[in-house]
């Protein structure tokens, strides 16, 4: 067996080769936890549990350094994409987001590092996830292991927001915590950027899709969770969960892109969720023109732009 052949090709994310080897494309650019020079925001990286292996980069607003009384800030949830197979918590593009976003909508954010695939198939990325989650309520009383939660964040103002594969397990865990209950929180809303869903049967404008590119998105669903029924399991294919009605939220923002292949299913999820019997609000934004991702790789852009203002509206 020659060293070169593939078991996987995922470009461009991950290559995973027949003797073992994974290779992680577009996936080096890492930067420190800093006081960041334009907003005044404040990171730094905490451990939830050495085993499994979870941390988490915590932010500040510059506000709860200059403010002399400081009043409770809503405390966002942010779980970063990459195919549930790349990036993490440290990476530059979802880095320099945060610092943007806990600047502007003023509030304090924990953003997940969970563990990835192949190496970790799923479920690990939503055990580590509801793990964090519960690590984060665990400071609603004042005397959590970690400061920053303890002294700045409200936990009757949560909300859960993720991109992509974390856009994916944004709404998974809102589901979980209608159905289980967190102590001690109250999940307001949930932000969904581009989120990965998918399903057998085509919707919207996907019956046009490319084959290759439906085969691609069904691909990387079986990659990460082999032990999965299929692009209609209802973690991937929320229309197909009978809990759906069980969101534990009041409102939901759902935010796509005219270019982005994943499109049609962050419109279908908006339509099956409000026949679902949940009681909340939903709405969708859709950036013109853009692409997936957009904006992470552009984020000055006016489509950006716009996209962080509806979202800083939405937490406030």
């Amino acid at each position: 067996m020659s060293n070169e052949e593939l078991a996987y090709d995922f470009s461009p994310m991950i290559k995973v080769y027949k003797d073992g080897r994974v290779e992680r494309l577009n996936d080096t650019d890492r930067v420190p936890p800093s006081t960041d020079p334009k907003t005044g925001v404040q990171s730094k990286d905490v451990v939830i549990s050495q085993e499994p292996a979870i941390s988490a980069r915590l932010y500040i607003p510059k506000s709860t350094t200059t403010s002399a009384h400081q009043t409770k800030l809503p405390l966002l949830i942010y779980f970063h994409g990459g195919g549930f197979c790349i990036r993490s918590s440290s990476s530059r593009r979802h880095h320099n987001y945060l610092n943007a976003l806990v600047s502007e909508a003023n509030v304090v954010a924990v953003s997940v590092d969970y563990r990835l695939v192949p190496e970790h198939p799923l479920p690990a990325a939503y055990d580590d996830s509801w793990a964090a989650l519960k690590w984060v309520a665990s400071h609603s009383d004042g005397n959590g292991s970690e400061d920053w939660l303890n002294r700045f964040a409200d936990f009757q103002r949560v909300f859960l927001a993720g991109n992509s594969a974390g856009a994916n397990i944004t709404h998974n865990m809102a589901v979980k915590l209608g159905c289980e209950g967190l102590v001690s929180v109250k999940l307001i809303g949930i932000v969904l950027e581009h989120p990965y869903f998918w399903g057998t049967e085509p919707v919207g404008e996907e019956l046009t899709t490319p084959a290759a590119a439906r085969e691609y998105m069904a691909g990387v669903w079986r990659f990460a969770c082999p032990s999965t029924s299929g692009s209609d399991d209802p973690l991937i294919n929320p229309a197909k969960d009978p809990k759906l009605g069980e969101l534990g939220c009041e409102k939901v923002l759902v935010c796509v892109a005219e270019k982005d292949v994943l499109k049609d299913r962050g419109w279908h999820y908006s339509e099956t969720l409000k026949k679902s019997g949940w009681n909340g609000a939903v709405e969708v934004m859709e950036a013109a023109g853009e692409g997936h991702s957009f904006h992470l790789g552009d984020p000055t852009c006016d489509n950006a732009v716009a996209m962080k203002k509806k979202i800083v509206a939405f937490l406030n």
